[in-house]
């Protein structure tokens, strides 16, 4: 719903002052959260990153000069900017980015005629300059990151399943225990040797299809008049023009590069996919390691002595917590809503152990 605009000339409602005082404290919030990024940062980064909190702070003048001497004890930013200064002070720059991407694109200025079109235009880029920002850590993060939640989402949901499905048969809880350890060891094994044998066979796809140094070893004896080069560089799905210009550049045809994407592109974009794929020992350790951490949750109760119901209850809630906590740092890193991931993660969790559960029930045994 639009804010209508103050008639000309009429004294501000304290209702307005309320809202210009809040949008004041949350553009001073913000600007200096990117200028403390831009002092960690370097050369692009830091000037992007100076540019946005210019960008606030231009804001901050015009709540300011409608506030005049109200802009002053101003009240504390909306929880969301207190998060963002708190986590920048304690985690890396992707968390913030992404947080801060999730409070550009929610930005009220669009619908409040006391900003001006110009304002609301500048959140709206601000949102796509930091998903520019915040895409460059994450796929930095991609390879080990994907492994951590999935395996520490598996090592939940699996054996939660697991020890649920084998409550339900009616055994006893020292069989439900002994069910869950296996489950975890087995289950992280398995991961960590997954992960490591899918990503070691990406790379070496990747590997494959890389472009070799033979071009440069082949240039001085290659006929110019009957160039092979631009095949080369055809196949890899350059232009013609591009494809000549390259071959001429190898040949020495050429003495500049006039386009410099051209003699760059292809070895940019190898590095970058080697980037994405991650390291597979990496992606085991993570996967093993976070798939251990997550299957030890639901089987505390019974490693502290608990039994019966009380244990699966409380074994219910422990891994609700943690895939609430989960699916929030999927959500936050995605930059979008952590409560919906987090509940989305939960429903999938508890989901899979009702079914296990039923099965059990349905073809349970009691064990003397």
């Amino acid at each position: 719903m639009t804010t209508p605009p103050n008639p000309p000339g009429a004294a501000p409602t304290s209702r307005q002052v309320r809202r210009w005082r809040k949008y004041l404290a949350d553009e001073r919030a913000e600007a200096q959260l990117y200028a403390s990024l831009a002092e960690r940062k370097s050369g692009s980064e830091r000037h992007i990153l100076r540019g946005l909190a210019e960008a606030e702070q231009r804001h901050q003048r015009h709540w300011e000069n409608l506030l005049g001497p109200r802009a002053e004890n101003l009240p504390r930013p909306s929880a969301h900017r207190v998060l963002l200064g708190w986590m920048a002070r304690i985690f890396g720059s992707v968390f913030i980015l992404a947080l801060a991407q999730r409070a550009e694109s929610g930005s009220p200025y669009a619908e409040d005629s006391d900003a001006t079109p110009g304002m609301a235009a500048d959140e709206a880029i601000h949102e796509e300059v930091v998903r520019g920002l915040a895409k460059r850590s994450r796929e930095k993060l991609a390879g080990g990151f994907r492994a951590a939640v999935f395996g520490a989402n598996d090592g939940l949901v699996s054996n939660l399943a697991l020890i649920i499905g084998m409550a339900g048969t009616g055994v006893g809880s020292s069989v439900v225990l002994a069910s869950g350890i296996a489950g975890l060891l087995s289950g992280a094994l398995s991961m960590a040797a997954g992960e490591y044998v899918s990503v070691r066979s990406q790379r070496e796809l990747l590997d494959a299809t890389q472009p070799t140094q033979a071009t440069l070893r082949a240039a001085p004896d290659l006929d110019v008049d009957e160039n092979e080069l631009v095949l080369v560089y055809l196949a890899r799905g350059m232009s013609r023009e591009g494809a000549e210009h390259r071959a001429k550049e190898r040949l020495g045809a050429v003495t500049c590069d006039c386009d410099p994407s051209l003699s760059v592109q292809d070895e940019v974009e190898d590095a970058e996919e080697h980037d994405v794929v991650g390291n597979a020992w990496t992606a085991a350790l993570s996967s093993f390691a976070c798939f251990a951490s997550g299957a030890l949750i639901p089987i505390l109760p019974f490693l502290f002595g608990m039994t019966g119901l009380g244990a699966v209850l409380l074994a219910l809630a422990l891994v609700g917590v943690a895939l609430m906590c989960t699916g929030a740092v999927v959500g936050l890193l995605s930059g979008a809503s952590p409560l919906l991931r987090g509940l989305r993660q939960l429903g999938i969790g508890i989901g899979a152990a009702a079914i296990t559960y039923a099965l059990g029930n349905l073809f349970g045994v009691v064990i003397d």
